[in-house]
């Protein structure tokens, strides 16, 4: 039985975004952090492949729904409410869904991550 081994070309530097959690007035807010401010420790390497936006309006506005895929080594702080940076530009994606750990190894990583843009 042969074991899944994903192909990470060109890897690329990515930030993970851990939210921190304030309480005010009853409501729950996550607060993200500014990608230039987090620590060493909180940069990764995967794969990122975009397959182009979606172009949608939504209540009258024009949006682009960017959206793309990304491999990596298994870390167990990367979970759905997080959110990714690209190294070299900051720009910022959410998660979408629970990443999947690949035959539950615990070695690699892949989720589906999204950008939105719009424009009045």
């Amino acid at each position: 039985m042969s074991s899944y081994r994903p192909i990470i070309e060109n890897p690329i530097p990515l930030i993970l975004l851990v939210p921190s959690y304030l309480e005010k007035l009853g409501v729950t807010t996550a607060i993200y952090p500014n990608p230039d401010n987090v620590s060493k420790e909180k940069l990764f390497f995967g794969s990122f492949k975009t397959y182009g936006g979606t172009e949608k309006i939504v209540n009258g506005i024009y949006t682009v729904e960017d959206t793309a895929n990304i491999v990596t080594w298994f870390r167990p702080d990367i979970k759905s409410d997080c959110r990714i940076a690209l190294g070299n530009t900051n720009v910022i994606y959410e998660i979408l869904g629970e990443p999947e750990n690949i035959n539950q190894r615990n070695q690699f990583l892949k989720f589906k991550v999204r950008r939105i843009k719009g424009t009045a």
